[in-house]
């Protein structure tokens, strides 16, 4: 079994100022992101401008945050929402939602392909490859803030977590809270830092490498975050204000996450569909 190392959630302290290592990930993955769309756009045959590809990020990162934060409190804290709208508000608590994020950042493209006259899903074919970086990024992020951790696990890597440092984490598992760790569980972070990060991005770079259908990409991205996200909510403990919807596995993340297999399984087909009858 591994210990969890226990890294301080402030990456800078100056005085009043603190800087959290889960912001910093963001930034790395709005960098990464901006660095992968530049060489995509460098690529030979690519009708993109690099200079396209920051006015791209800028709307991507503002889409992301805005949906990130509306998605938590809508799917996940709606009851504190109700009682008090200015939840919405108060990001210094935390929270926020991938699936949120994603519709943010779908009506963020909607903008710029409209503004520069070019369409939806071109737009969205050439994004999809860039974000899996910034999921693994934002994954770190939450590995290191010790949060979204799976259940009690025998894995030779599983992880016991310091109690005093996630005391809920321990009640949940089982354990003592004023005991020093927790029974080992399993490090769903990591497992969706992999899979919806390496392992994603791997695949729409080497099927974006050769031409693809419009909306090809799209309907992979969808499709294989999707399965990704359904499997590592097996593993992944309920957030706690909801706990598991039905059959006590089923929980929110994978009801979100179901549209998108569906979804991206049908853009899929229906491009290739298309594809197939312009040939």
């Amino acid at each position: 079994m591994l210990t969890y190392p226990n890294i301080d959630p402030i990456a800078v302290s100056l005085g009043p100022l603190k800087v959290h290592w889960y912001g910093l990930m963001y930034l790395v993955g709005f960098a990464c992101a901006w660095w992968v769309g530049r060489a995509r756009a460098r690529r030979p045959g690519s009708d993109w401008q690099e200079r396209e590809v920051d006015d791209l990020i800028f709307y991507g990162m503002m889409g992301l945050l805005l949906g990130a934060r509306i998605g938590y409190v809508i799917f996940y804290n709606l009851p504190p929402l109700i009682e008090d709208p200015l939840t919405l508000f108060r990001v210094w608590e935390g929270g926020m939602s991938f699936h949120g994020g994603l519709l943010g950042v779908l009506i963020a493209m909607w903008l710029f392909g409209r503004s520069r006259g070019k369409g939806f899903f071109r737009v969205t074919d050439f994004l999809v490859p860039l974000a899996p970086l910034g999921l693994c990024a934002g994954r770190i992020g939450n590995f290191i803030n010790g949060e979204l951790w799976g259940g009690p696990s025998g894995l030779p890597w599983a992880m016991r977590v310091p109690c005093l440092r996630v005391p809920e984490l321990c009640e949940r598992v089982g354990a003592d809270p004023a005991s020093v760790y927790s029974v080992p569980v399993h490090p769903s972070q990591l497992y969706e830092a992999c899979l919806e990060g390496l392992v994603l991005f791997s695949i729409l770079w080497l099927f974006t490498s050769r031409p693809r259908p419009t909306m090809a990409a799209s309907g992979v991205f969808l499709l294989c975050y999707g399965v990704f996200r359904v499997c590592v909510e097996l593993v992944r403990m309920p957030d706690i204000q909801l706990g598991y919807l039905a059959f006590d596995w089923v929980t929110m993340g994978q009801l979100l996450s179901l549209p998108m297999i569906l979804f991206g399984a049908g853009l899929l087909g229906f491009a290739y569909r298309e594809a197939g009858k312009g040939g």
